[in-house]
């Protein structure tokens, strides 16, 4: 339980689902953690849960500046950082002819221009050594209709994870991502879709995993916490694949 003893971690998006169980299996495993979000409702939520000893940070994800007001805050508290767990996302499932240039924009901000730019803000301030895990998802690999935007920006992390690894292990800074299937958390309701389509897309979603269920957001933390940790330290450029079986069909 101490695999994270003195780490100094931070999570973008974790007030709800994915990276608010992260954070506290980070706070168990003896990490200092900051967490970032967006929601006034969450953010004061999670700090309620999290305790007072994480720094909980309003921060928009898809905004470049707001990544660098991000990062001189972490470095006032903490100096430098072990560890990010990138993983601050939204997901909108439609169909081509339905999307607008604003809407892609935004999808693209916040799933991948925004980490890109994080994690450059951060260089000055990640230790050597230091590990960055990359949410991404099973999307980029199977295909799935109606989810054009959403798995592009997905494959767009998987390949930053091994791209990055090779520009970055001199600087001792290991790159990993995680693709969860179908988990158990709130971003399908964050989607915008009327209640029946939401409830349509569920379904089909849950037909398509052979577990026949939806992860939860602790089987994900579990595996980020390896890959934050020194246990992991011959990975590099590495995805775990976490989806209940769905890529195998």
């Amino acid at each position: 339980m101490n695999r994270l003893q003195g780490k100094r971690l931070l999570i973008t998006g974790g007030t709800t689902g994915i990276g608010l169980e992260t954070a506290k299996q980070f706070r168990l495993e003896g990490a200092r953690v900051v967490v970032t979000g967006q929601n006034p409702d969450t953010l004061a939520q999670a700090q309620q849960e999290l305790g007072e000893e994480v720094i909980v940070i309003k921060s928009d994800a898809g905004r470049v500046d707001e990544q660098q007001r991000l990062v001189a805050e972490i470095e006032r508290v903490f100096g430098r950082l072990d560890g990010v767990f990138l993983n601050a996302g939204i997901a909108i499932f439609q169909p081509l002819e339905a999307w607008y240039e604003a809407t892609f924009d935004n999808l693209i901000a916040v799933n991948f221009k925004g980490p890109f730019f994080l994690i450059q803000n951060l260089l000055p301030i990640l230790a050597n050594p230091a590990s960055i895990v990359l949410n991404t998802s099973i999307n980029a690999h199977i295909g799935m209709p109606n989810s054009s935007v959403y798995s592009a920006s997905k494959a767009a992390m998987i390949s930053l994870a091994k791209t990055l690894s090779g520009e970055l292990i001199e600087r001792g800074i290991r790159v990993n991502a995680v693709s969860p299937g179908p988990i158990a958390t709130p971003i399908l309701g964050k989607s915008g879709l009327p209640a029946e389509a939401l409830h349509q897309v569920t379904e089909m979603l849950r037909s398509q995993i052979p577990l026949k269920r939806f992860g939860n957001p602790i089987e994900i933390a579990k595996a980020v916490v390896f890959l934050a940790s020194d246990e992991s330290s011959f990975m590099l450029g590495s995805e775990m694949i976490i989806d209940g079986g769905t890529s195998t069909l």
